[in-house]
């Protein structure tokens, strides 16, 4: 689990690897990681877009923008939570993830949430099955 909290928004990401939809053999890896958002500040917050910044175990860096996430733009009320699942694919059998959330508040103020980096690692047991 790897936690961050930007201007009372926290984010915890929680990665796992899924070997049911990756084929090592063809260099393709899937995870799967759960984001939770919990808005711990005194002002109601809505996240407005996404940017994350991929980078494979070569070096090769994929960056993806785009608005909400999972096709929504929650509005965080103080003391609420929202969380999704989502996925990544990479040709290599490690990496990271790292971004950042936009979000607005009430008032119209857009700031950056920090999405802390986590890796994307095989888990022991599948190491030793490649």
């Amino acid at each position: 689990m790897y936690r961050a909290t930007t201007r009372g928004v926290q984010v915890t990401v929680t990665p796992r690897f899924a070997p049911e939809r990756s084929d090592p053999e063809r260099s393709q890896y899937f995870w799967a990681y759960t984001v939770e958002i919990v808005n711990l500040g005194a002002e109601t917050v809505q996240l407005k877009s996404r940017h994350w910044l991929i980078t494979d175990a070569l070096g090769r860096i994929q960056e993806v923008r785009g608005a909400g996430v999972v096709g929504e733009q929650p509005i965080l009320p103080p003391g609420a939570h929202f969380e999704y699942t989502s996925g990544v694919p990479l040709p290599t059998s490690t990496g990271i993830m790292e971004g950042s959330y936009s979000l607005i508040t009430e008032g119209g103020e857009i700031f950056s949430a920090e999405v802390p980096a986590f890796s994307l690692d095989l888990p022991d047991a599948a190491r030793t099955l490649n």
